[in-house]
C-alpha cells in the first residue's frame, strides 16, 4: 500500500469532499429538473397539438444534436450577453438539465406510444380526465418501460458534470486536478476520482433497481 498517497489523500480530504458534494448536487439537480422537463416534453410530443409537436420536436432534435460542452459554454457565456447572469453552478445545472430533458422526453414519448390506445379510450369511457389517466393508467406503465434507459441517462449526467470544470465549477474533477498540481500524483488521484464517480453511478443504478422492483407487475 502506498502510504505516501494515503498521507496526501488525507491532507486533501477537505477539497475532495467539497468537490464530491458539488458533483453530487449538480448531478441530482440536473437529473431531477431534466426528468420533470423531459416528462413534459414527452407528453407534448405524444399528445400535443401539431404546432406544439413541431416546436418541441425542434427543441429535442437541436439539443440532442448539440454537444454538452457547447450547451455549458452557451449557458454561461451566451446568456450573460442577453442580460441573464448565471453563476457557474447555476449555468452548469441549467445546461445539464436541458440536455437531460431532451433525452428523457424521447424516452417518455417512446414509452407512451408503446401503450395500446385502447387503454386511453377505456379511461375516457369511465370518466377519467387526462391528468387522472396519466397518473393511474399511462404513467406507471411508461415508468416501467423507460426506467432502464433513464438510469443510463442519469449516469451520463454524472459523467457530463465533469465538463463544468471548464467554467470554473469546483466539482470533483477540478478539485482532483488542483490536488494533483500540488502532489504530482496524477495516476493515484485520477483512479480515486474514478472510483468516486463509480460509487455515484452505482448508487443511481441501485436506486433504479429499487424503483423497478416497486413498480413491477406481480406475476
Amino acid at each position: 500500500m502506498d502510504f505516501a498517497f494515503l498521507d496526501q489523500l488525507w491532507a486533501a480530504r477537505i477539497p475532495l469532499v467539497r468537490g464530491l458534494g458539488i458533483s453530487i448536487s449538480i448531478s441530482m439537480l440536473s437529473i431531477a429538473a431534466g426528468t420533470v422537463l423531459g416528462v413534459l416534453v414527452g407528453l407534448a410530443l405524444t399528445y400535443g397539438v401539431r404546432p406544439l409537436k413541431w416546436l418541441v420536436r425542434g427543441y429535442t432534435d437541436f439539443i440532442r444534436g448539440t454537444p454538452v460542452l457547447v450547451l455549458v459554454l452557451a449557458s454561461y457565456y451566451v446568456l450573460s450577453t442577453v442580460g441573464v447572469d448565471l453563476g457557474p453552478f447555476q449555468a452548469g445545472v441549467l445546461a445539464l438539465a436541458v440536455f437531460c430533458s431532451s433525452h428523457v422526453g424521447e424516452l417518455v414519448r417512446g414509452a407512451l406510444q408503446s401503450i395500446p390506445k385502447g387503454q386511453t379510450e377505456a379511461a375516457k369511457a369511465i370518466g377519467l380526465t387526462f391528468p387522472q389517466t396519466f397518473a393511474y393508467v399511462l404513467g406507471p406503465q411508461a415508468l416501467r418501460q423507460a426506467l432502464p434507459a433513464w438510469v443510463n441517462t442519469a449516469a451520463e449526467m454524472v459523467k457530463a458534470s465533469t465538463l463544468l470544470s471548464i467554467i470554473g465549477v469546483g466539482e470533483l474533477l477540478l478539485s482532483t486536478q488542483e490536488v494533483i498540481s500540488r502532489t504530482f500524483m496524477s495516476l493515484e488521484f485520477y483512479f480515486f476520482a474514478g472510483f468516486l464517480y463509480f460509487v455515484i453511478n452505482y448508487g443511481i443504478e441501485r436506486f433504479g433497481r429499487y424503483v423497478e422492483r416497486k413498480t413491477a407487475v406481480p406475476s
